[in-house]
């Protein structure tokens, strides 16, 4: 065995990435404090053709030089859009349609094992703030919500290890 080199990994250029079908699922960071998380959602919304990146409130926004270093070009592919108000941006994604989860340990979270994707529907995935979660308004408002189980003693995940966690989650059960 042996580690394949960068020329063999078939990598998209960006052109093409921005061409390819996405899959049906939006990112939406909830008032992000840490630019390195913000980098790493890019990364991850890139690797698992998300369809776009919300950033709300005062998650930063590129060009911004901690998301570029996590980030690694993938502002560049993303399709992203900042939205001041998070609740306002839920609600406009409800009317058009779009299934909105909430990533968050509530009173009626649903396990992310439980979780099934209903076929031909758009989902958006809210994450939120490193330290406050998800805002209580946008969670009340939410068509669900997922909990990650988690067996230690901390029962709190980095955001950028939830946002990877449920992108798998939703794409090898598509």
């Amino acid at each position: 065995m042996r580690k394949l080199q960068n020329e063999e990994l078939n990598r998209i250029s960006v052109e093409e990435f921005k061409n390819k079908e996405k899959n049906p699922f939006v990112l939406i960071l909830d008032n992000v404090r840490s630019m390195h998380n913000v980098g790493s959602a890019f990364r991850t919304a890139d690797a698992f053709l998300a369809a776009k990146l919300y950033l709300c409130g005062i998650t930063g926004t590129p060009p911004h030089r901690e998301i570029q270093k996590t980030a690694l070009g993938a502002t560049e592919s993303v399709a992203w859009e900042y939205a001041g108000n998070v609740v306002t941006l839920v609600q406009r994604l409800k009317a058009e349609g779009w299934t909105v989860v909430a990533v968050e340990q509530a009173d009626r979270s649903v396990s992310l094992q439980q979780f099934q994707p209903a076929p031909y529907t758009r989902y958006g995935f809210v994450f939120g703030n490193e330290v406050f979660g998800v805002e209580e308004e946008v969670v009340a408002m939410a068509d669900a919500c997922v909990e990650i189980p988690q067996f230690g003693t901390k029962h709190s995940l980095n955001i950028a290890v939830s946002i990877g966690i449920v992108c798998w989650d939703f794409v090898q059960k598509c």
